[in-house]
């Protein structure tokens, strides 16, 4: 039987039998959850949920894989419930919140990170044939330079559409989200559901922040024609390049160390005096000398090249900011940028 056993443990994962360890030991396991990290906790826990009955025999057998010898042990049950109250006892009830959430999503766990790589193409070609209304919905979710990509892709109009529902899109009935990731899940193949409950401009402006120029341009133009309020207030939440002129030499020299120098030349190529001047005079005489042969042997650059060096470089400030080497405040305070 324990042979058996053995053998029939081979069919559970390694968090399931972490999961039915923890079960087993009950209120006991507090101690060894707090030691875990929070994704572990999250792993076991989604584990737990759907673990449902486990007999006796395997039980046995984790436990004395786990500490080599156990005996008496009964039949456990995994459940939302037992997964809810083993948690309660070694995390702080709104972890648990969201971790609980995260676990009776409409649809599973995992189908709106799954379309964050896919292929911008393919998701695209099938949004194109979905309602306004069903891609706002999509695109609020999945990452930010994602929909920014199937934004531009989509034929204008059809977008702009999109973007004007985004703005307006409150809490999709559960109902509705379940149907959508039903079918997503044909498509794409995934168990996780992440709810984003972002301010719906915050989130538009970090998508127009992977938008080209011309692109960004174009569309908040359309946006602005139908609902100027919106547009103003994307464009205060947007951080882009000539936001770093706020900088103080500093965080600028922070910066000059971490970006690369192809992409500050040519971001500079296409940028104003005053950004140049930002820059020069952060440097040593004879890094700005070289800096300056380096822009003007690049001779003619592509509009979309310099957008892309200087995206880059907006994201390494972004980089910094997170890890707290600067920080980089809200535009519409009096004080942008603090570090």
């Amino acid at each position: 039987m324990a042979a058996e056993a053995r053998s029939n443990l081979a069919q559970y994962s390694g968090a399931e039998r972490a999961a039915i360890a923890v079960l087993s030991l009950g209120e006991q396991a507090s101690g060894l959850m707090r030691l875990l990290h929070e994704d572990e906790v999250r792993e076991i826990s989604g584990a737990m949920s759907s673990l449902g009955v486990v007999p006796a025999p395997i039980v046995e057998a984790v436990l004395t894989e786990f500490f080599s010898k156990f005996s008496g042990a009964g039949v456990i049950m995994g459940s939302m419930e037992q997964a809810e109250r083993t948690l309660l006892n070694v995390l702080p009830k709104d972890r648990v919140d969201v971790i609980m959430e995260e676990l009776r999503g409409p649809a599973g766990r995992s189908v709106w990170d799954k379309l964050g790589n896919v292929s911008v193409g393919l998701l695209t070609k099938y949004l194109v044939n979905e309602y306004p209304q069903t891609v706002a919905v999509v695109l609020s979710k999945v990452p930010a330079d994602v929909a920014a990509s199937v934004l531009a892709a989509l034929p204008h109009d059809f977008a702009v559409e999109a973007m004007e529902r985004m703005l307006t899109l409150e809490t999709v009935h559960r109902d509705v989200l379940q149907n959508i990731e039903s079918v997503l899940r044909s498509e794409f193949i995934s168990n996780l559901n992440r709810s984003s409950r972002r301010d719906n401009h915050e989130a538009m402006a970090e998508i127009f922040n992977n938008l080209d120029r011309q692109t960004e341009a174009k569309f908040l133009s359309s946006i602005e024609d139908k609902a100027q309020t919106s547009a103003e207030r994307i464009r205060s939440l947007m951080f882009v390049f000539d936001d770093l002129a706020k900088l103080d030499s500093t965080a600028v020299q922070t910066m000059l160390r971490s970006i690369d120098k192809q992409d500050l030349a040519v971001a500079l190529k296409g940028a104003s005096e005053q950004m140049r001047a930002l820059f020069f005079s952060n440097m040593s005489e004879r890094g700005g000398k070289l800096l300056r042969e380096e822009i003007q042997a690049l001779g003619p650059v592509r509009v979309r090249d310099v957008d892309a060096a200087q995206a880059r470089i907006v994201a390494v400030a972004k980089d910094l900011s997170a890890r707290g080497e600067i920080v980089l405040a809200a535009n519409n305070q009096e004080d942008e940028l603090i570090y």
